[in-house]
């Protein structure tokens, strides 16, 4: 029953700041949609005009280049400026929300850091040097103006260096797909306007003295067959010894592996190469590529060369058959002998063809010689931006590496992708990886059929990486009948017909191997260190249509790290490893 007194109402003070608040929250929520949406233009933009710019530069644009370069600049400066404020600082704090509102500050950050003092100048070195038609014309490449422009070119490699860095630790696949899809974009495109100017910038710093500006040099570039797989991509396949003089290249000789006989081992190999593989790529120039750092593997091909030929070598080049398509791409069509190649039938040529129908090795190395000796004298005469988009290419794959003799351009190398060292694992990023090696003895990994996974995360409370590899025989079933030089004919104790291998994972820096398994079951066949890396590597034996999977979970320091790269060795094609999400047993 009533007591007849009316309803106790809150003060309007309670009532009018309710109010207000909401009226501030719906301001701040319109304030912060309307920037977000100016932001993400922005930056989508900023992807877009970087491949016109791109196109610009390669079609000699320049005026319409420094245009598309001040627009690029202004969008980054608006991204930025939209995404700095209080207001969108606050609603980074927020659940479920607040990431979405973090990523799109930090590619903002990341990208007016990336082009703010060094776009400008990179698109006026373009102008200046005339970057569409520069390089390699009829052999010849001029010194003078890359060494003029590496001052200019120091200050933008390293900020685009920095950006890359900081933009693939921007955790895009924890927001909403249209924010995820536009930090990929942009972490691609940096990533990639990052190496093309580092590739410049190193190319000003190396190429006047490693071109024989300062004197001749001689470089022994080795052609591997990923039909019989190393560590490094193949077995060595063909070599060419190649001579550069104030600019000038020349083809001076070239050789096949028949001609650079078995030894005694030529250096003292490191302990992992030893427990690996034994001496064997110490005595054989084929299977020098079964050291995965080429900064060892490089000096034995060297040694090889100097004491067969006697000739002084300053350094040496290493590729495979895929790099040979990518030149191909850029020369057009060449003819060695009685092969006709192009960039669509160089690979199945060189890795498969040769094989089934040469009578012997012999007949099958010189096809292979002297096809590599073709493409490499056809790429002297390329035209300059199809080179460099060729050779661009197959270092983004990483399918070149190079070593010099001389220690101050060594030093430049073996820091860059180009040097082919195993790489350094950072704090918050580190890497995994998979060598390959052919045991069978003959061209049957091109048969093969590889996947490759990798899953990050934590099991039992402790960070755990794992890489699974799934290896494939898809060799037709009557591949016993296939010509010796493809099966190997048993040489090796693996049936004709079958594919024998070594598989070996390594994991992050000063992880441990917690579970090494093949089909679930039995153990891996040898265990080392490499580098404070573990490594285990298994042996493998697949009939035709056969597969096997193979399992390494690393535990401990540097596991688990969400930035983790699975590195393989190059295979016929580029199998993409794919990310698992990670299931504890």
């Amino acid at each position: 029953m009533s007591d007849g007194r009316l309803p106790r109402q809150r003060p309007h003070w309670v009532v009018t700041t309710l109010l207000l608040a909401g009226v501030l929250l719906a301001i701040a929520v319109g304030w912060v949609v309307v920037r977000g949406i100016g932001a993400v233009d922005n930056l989508r933009g900023i992807a877009d005009d970087g491949v016109t710019l791109k196109g610009a530069i390669a079609e000699a644009e320049y005026v319409q280049a420094k245009s598309i370069a001040t627009r690029i600049a202004a969008r980054a400066q608006s991204a930025r400026t939209l995404t700095s404020d209080p207001v969108w600082r606050t609603f980074e704090v927020f659940p479920w929300i607040g990431v979405n509102f973090t990523a799109v500050r930090e590619a903002a950050e990341v990208a007016d850091d990336a082009i703010s003092g060094s776009l400008a100048p990179v698109v006026a070195v373009a102008s200046d040097i005339d970057l569409a038609h520069f390089g390699l014309i009829q052999g010849t490449m001029e010194l003078g103006p890359l060494a003029e422009v590496e001052s200019r070119l120091r200050g933008p490699a390293a900020s685009l260096s920095n950006a890359a860095s900081r933009a693939v630790r921007i955790d895009a696949d924890a927001t909403i797909a249209p924010v995820s899809e536009m930090i990929h974009d942009l972490q691609e495109a940096v990533t990639e306007a990052s190496g093309a100017v580092g590739a410049l910038h190193g190319a000003s710093v190396l190429l006047p003295a490693m071109l024989g500006g300062d004197g001749p040099r001689t470089y022994v570039v080795v052609v591997q067959n990923n039909a019989e797989l190393r560590s490094a991509g193949g077995t060595v396949g063909a070599l060419v010894l190649l001579r550069a003089e104030a600019g000038v290249i020349s083809l001076v000789r070239s050789a096949s592996p028949l001609d650079l006989p078995p030894r005694e081992p030529v250096a003292e190999l490191s302990d992992p190469v030893i427990a690996l593989f034994g001496e064997d790529p110490a005595r054989t120039v084929q299977n020098t590529t079964s050291v995965p750092d080429f900064t060892e593997a490089a000096p034995l091909i060297a040694t090889m060369w100097q004491s067969t030929f006697g000739d002084t070598v300053d350094g040496v080049l290493a590729m495979d058959v895929q790099v040979a398509a990518h030149l191909l791409e850029a020369t057009g069509p060449v003819t060695a002998g009685p092969l006709a190649l192009d960039d669509e039938t160089v690979v199945d040529a060189l890795a498969s063809e040769i094989s089934l129908t040469s009578p012997d090795q012999a007949t099958r190395d010189a096809l292979f010689v002297g096809a590599s000796a073709a493409i490499l004298d056809a790429a002297r005469a390329a035209p300059p931006a199809d080179l460099m988009a060729a050779l661009a290419a197959s270092a983004a794959e990483r399918r070149i590496r190079i070593w010099s003799v001389h220690p101050d351009e060594q030093k430049i190398l073996a820091a860059s992708t180009l040097g082919g060292a195993l790489p350094d694992d950072l704090p918050d990023s580190a890497t995994v990886g998979v060598l390959i090696n052919d045991a069978t003895g003959g061209k049957m990994d091109y048969y093969t059929d590889p996947r490759f996974t990798v899953a990050v995360g934590e099991c039992h409370g402790e960070p755990t990486t794992r890489v699974t590899i799934r290896w494939s025989n898809n060799a037709p079933a009557d591949a016993a009948s296939l010509p010796s030089l493809v099966t190997g004919d048993g040489g090796r104790g693996v049936p004709p017909g079958d594919i024998g291998t070594l598989v070996a994972v390594y994991g992050p820096t000063g992880s441990s191997v917690d579970r090494a398994v093949r089909d679930g079951q039995s153990e891996a066949d040898q265990r080392t260190t490499w580098d404070a890396r573990p490594l285990v590597q298994f042996s493998i034996v697949l009939a035709p249509g056969e597969s096997r999977e193979v399992t390494v979970d690393f535990r401990g320091p540097g596991a688990g790290l969400t930035l983790t790269e699975l590195r393989h060795t190059p295979l016929i094609g580029d199998p993409e490893p794919a990310q698992e999400k990670l299931r504890c047993d």
